[in-house]
């Protein structure tokens, strides 16, 4: 199989998704209106709640919701194959993903900007949000946790992604004040910005920092994950105009020039997927891939950690409904393209099969290491950049990826932790809500492993999780639609699909880590299957109400006849 065959028949779907059928949901299913008072204007605290150019708040979502996870989840799947692999991420993307973004954005938005979390109490029920909060809670704590370490890894072993790495807070700094006080015109600020951030890689590419062994007293990867989380909390408590959307939105273009270099030299070398499309010589201890891949490949086919993002800081800057569908929808369009460079690059950057199956002798071999690995030599073979600065600008990328995702996840977390304690009758602050997320992610961090490592601890249940709360999401949707009713069907079949697999895969799990004696692992993964089976029930019951009850709109228009 040729790459260019993949890369095209993959972008035509999805590109064919976002014309037709997110056009289709817009318009028979959420039915958005242009004149609808978002929250963005309603509670515009200059903060949180800030109209946005829908381009910007594009970048700011994208960048968001497409941390590291669409880039290992393929890396780690296509052991399977790139068959099963290729179809999850594009008929994921095109009927999973972009509704389910699109419509948690459109929820939250119909809801003053409630979070999934608060909102799971309106439409499943008090049970059943006490339980969902749970979920969420654990979920943000795995992606916190564990992308500090993903980063830090990269900052060390690619040390000429520092530079540009932390040099893009000075751009988006500037990039925020050039916009929202100085006026200046987007388009000349995003060629400005987005030439500044490919300047920094260049000097990062020839002045790599390499930090010494020990740094008061804290290994070298220990140093970034303290710094990170630092520079996370700050962040978090910032006004999003000043420093994270702006950074996700250059960011945002930035990454997607990555994946135009990616695809480009894709089509320039067409390199031949050595991969097998179905691995019929699987390592020993690869697990069955069914449930596993669709838990495996998580964001990039569909992610609960999207529904987060859409109803925790994208619907409180939607500047007008209309806009949903381009900045949800073709959010996860971004993702999708993302997770299918990571396929190409894991099967096809390599020059021989025995070359990938050394690489993938077993499972959870593959990952950043391979995605950085194969995607350099394709960019190197098609437009001649020297496989160092190759490997730079895609390791640039996936740091930048993970870096917002840990931007919005630890602010999502704090906005968690104030529902959470106002459900208990207690005001808590900003502040005091940030350190409380910061001393448990940091707790997990160094208390399960003193040189930090300790966030990839609860990463076998991420995956997992992730697509439990996607399911969960999905359910509040389906509620808000019977009783608006709505045609559902778009909703309720992908519900129905990830929830079976999130579950299957809990009960799998179970096995697994009682056979490795990983009793931590094994008390969250039951932990997780009780809530998720209980919030299921709750949800069921509240759909089952929902659909015998009459019809909001149909009764709202018979009370103005």
């Amino acid at each position: 199989m040729n790459s260019v065959v993949l890369a095209l028949i993959g972008v035509a779907m999805m590109v064919t998704g976002y014309a037709l059928y997110s056009k289709f949901l817009a318009r028979r299913v959420y039915r958005l209106e242009p004149a609808f008072a978002t929250p963005a204007h309603e509670q515009r605290d200059g903060v949180d709640y800030v109209p946005t150019n829908k381009y910007v708040l594009w970048g700011h979502h994208f960048t968001s919701v497409a941390g590291a996870a669409p880039i290992v989840g393929p890396a780690v799947a296509v052991i399977w194959g790139w068959l099963p692999a290729f179809l999850w991420v594009t008929i994921g993307t095109v009927f999973f993903a972009g509704m389910h973004d699109l419509g948690a954005l459109w929820a939250s938005v119909r809801n003053k900007g409630r979070s999934m979390g608060s909102l799971s109490g309106n439409y499943i029920g008090p049970r059943g949000r006490n339980l969902f909060l749970v979920v969420i809670f654990l979920l943000l704590l795995m992606v916190n946790a564990a992308f500090a370490v993903v980063i830090s890894n990269l900052l060390v072993s690619t040390p000429t992604a520092v530079i540009p790495t932390w040099g893009a807070i000075l751009v988006a700094l500037a990039v925020g004040q050039a916009i929202y006080r100085f006026k200046v015109s987007l388009p000349v600020v995003s060629v400005v910005g987005v030439v500044a951030l490919y300047a920094l890689i260049l000097v990062g590419d020839r002045v790599p920092v390499v930090l010494p062994e020990t740094i008061l007293g804290l290994s070298d990867n220990s140093f970034w994950i303290l710094v990170l989380f630092v520079y996370a909390g700050i962040a978090s408590v910032l006004p999003v105009w000043l420093l994270l959307q702006p950074r996700d939105y250059i960011n945002g273009l930035q990454l997607f020039i990555g994946l135009g270099i990616l695809y480009g030299a894709v089509l320039i070398s067409a390199p031949t997927v050595v991969a097998p499309a179905l691995n019929t010589n699987l390592p020993e201890g690869t697990p069955n891939i069914v449930p596993l891949l669709f838990v495996t490949i998580a964001c990039g086919a569909i992610s609960g950690f999207h529904g987060m993002v859409s109803s925790g800081t994208s619907s409180k800057q939607l500047d007008k409904e209309s806009d949903a569908r381009f900045v949800g929808y073709f959010g996860a369009v971004g993702e999708g393209l993302l997770a299918l460079g990571a396929i190409i690059a894991t099967t096809a950057g390599f020059r021989t099969l025995a070359d990938w199956e050394a690489v993938y002798s077993a499972f959870n071999s593959g990952g950043v290491a391979a995605f950085v690995t194969g995607g350099g030599s394709i960019i190197n073979a098609g437009l001649g950049i020297p496989v160092s600065l190759s490997a730079t600008i895609l390791a640039t990328m996936a740091v930048l990826f993970a870096a917002t995702t840990m931007d919005t996840g630890v602010r999502l977390q704090r906005f968690v932790v104030q529902e959470a304690a106002e459900l208990a009758g207690i005001r808590v602050g900003k502040g005091v809500s940030t350190v409380v997320v910061l001393v448990v992610a940091l707790g997990l961090a160094f208390g399960a492993g003193a040189d930090g490592s300790g966030g990839m601890v609860i990463w076998p249940l991420f995956g997992t999780t992730n697509q439990l709360l996607a399911g969960l999401t999905l359910s509040i949707v389906a509620v808000m639609l019977l009783r608006k009713g709505r045609p559902v069907l778009p909703v309720l079949v992908p519900l129905v699909f990830v929830l079976s697999m999130s579950v299957f895969a809990l009960v799998v799990q179970i096995g697994t880590f009682y056979a490795a004696g990983n009793w931590l692992l094994l008390g969250m993964d039951l932990v997780i299957l009780v809530a998720a089976l209980w919030v299921i029930v709750e949800a069921g019951l509240a759909m089952a109400a929902a659909r015998r009850a009459p019809a909001e709109e149909t009764v709202t228009e018979s009370a103005r006849r």
